[in-house]
């Protein structure tokens, strides 16, 4: 059986800034940064970075600086130079790498700025199906900080900017303390979701500000679409 060809988007529309190191891209809600093939099934998608390279055959390098979860939407970074993505990953060992997200949660934040510091562990069941939960005893360590924009009658909109970058660290810390993420069909609470009629994860990722030393600032912002 031949396989289904994979869909070619134009990601053009969704550059945000680009120079001769970097692609910052605001990523669509749903697109994941790495492309599958299912086998099983003959289908087979094409994430970002193939994306990408079938737009950019004669670019000589192009390789994720960092990652995204299919469901949220935002800020990407994509290295043009190997000495650019060496370049930003050691900012981000450093932790000089600011990133900032905005997500819609389900109820009303009442505690101001709180700083949220619970260890993750990524499990794997039998079937080979992974979920991140809280683990203080295995855990690794993931800090992110939270702070209220705007508050409703049932959701609040927040900005968290995060210190680690664990697996679903966003998704698992907002559920963990009391107000999961409105469209998250992993952690969060589905009669509410499908009270609201959320059609995706109400995450995004709004800014990623770095510099590279005797080189470049960069400070890159794309708003989210379910403001």
């Amino acid at each position: 059986m031949l396989c289904p060809m994979p869909v070619l988007l134009n990601l053009d529309k969704d550059i945000l800034l680009e120079d001769s190191r970097f692609i910052f891209l605001n990523k669509p809600a749903g697109l994941a940064v790495h492309g599958v093939t299912r086998d099983d099934l003959g289908e087979q998608s094409l994430g970002v970075i193939e994306q990408l390279r079938k737009s950019r055959p004669d670019a000589p390098y192009l390789e994720l600086a960092h990652r995204l979860d299919k469901a949220t939407s935002g800020v990407l970074v994509i290295a043009k130079r190997k000495s650019a993505l060496r370049a930003f990953q050691k900012q981000q060992e450093n932790r000089g790498v600011d990133k900032h997200y905005t997500a819609l949660v389900k109820g009303v934040w009442l505690g101001g700025h709180q700083k949220v510091d619970i260890p993750l562990l990524k499990k794997t069941d039998k079937a080979g199906k992974w979920t991140v939960v809280v683990d203080k005893q295995k855990g690794k360590r993931a800090v992110s900080y939270f702070s209220p924009v705007q508050l409703w009658d049932d959701t609040s909109l927040l900005n968290i900017k995060i210190i680690t970058g664990r697996t679903h660290q966003i998704r698992v810390h907002a559920a963990s303390i009391g107000f999961p993420i409105v469209g998250d069909d992993k952690y969060g609470d589905a009669a509410f979701n499908q009270q609201k009629k959320a059609n995706r994860l109400m995450l995004h990722a709004q800014s990623i500000k770095f510099s590279l030393p005797d080189v470049a600032d960069y400070d890159v912002q794309a708003k989210p679409e379910f403001i």
